[in-house]
């Protein structure tokens, strides 16, 4: 019984930091918003294509999301197309990026930060992909 594939991601944030993540993933990785099943919290489904990959999530009463806490969490990967539409959106909207080769291919990416610091890397075909 292997997993087959990952199917999504969540975060969990206060309302507001929820919202500016919405914006993010949407306004600079291009996902958007689409249905989501009427749980029992406030919430959003991000899409890439028919497949909701981000799950944000509020957090409940009581509840508080610890910035700073030592994880393993590094970052999450997004295949993507437009490299080089990708760096120009990045410097206008002005967020920091580092860029990569992988070694012994023509893949390029591309390391950001959400609103939240977690790590997200667009993985391109090639430069002009």
């Amino acid at each position: 019984m292997p997993a087959t594939g990952l199917s999504h991601y969540n975060l969990r944030a206060p309302r507001e930091l929820m919202e500016r993540l919405r914006s993010f993933y949407c306004d600079v990785l291009g996902l958007t918003l689409g249905e989501r099943p009427a749980f029992g919290s406030f919430g959003y489904w991000l899409y890439a294509g028919e497949q909701a990959i981000v799950h944000l999530s509020e957090t409940r009463a009581g509840e508080s999301c610890v910035l700073g806490v030592t994880t393993t969490f590094d970052h999450a990967a997004f295949s993507c197309t437009g490299c080089l539409d990708f760096e120009s959106r990045l410097r206008q909207l002005a967020i920091a990026f580092t860029k990569a080769r992988v070694p012994g291919t023509l893949q390029v990416q591309l390391f950001i930060s959400d609103p939240a610091g977690n790590g997200v890397e667009l993985n391109f075909a090639s430069e002009d992909a």
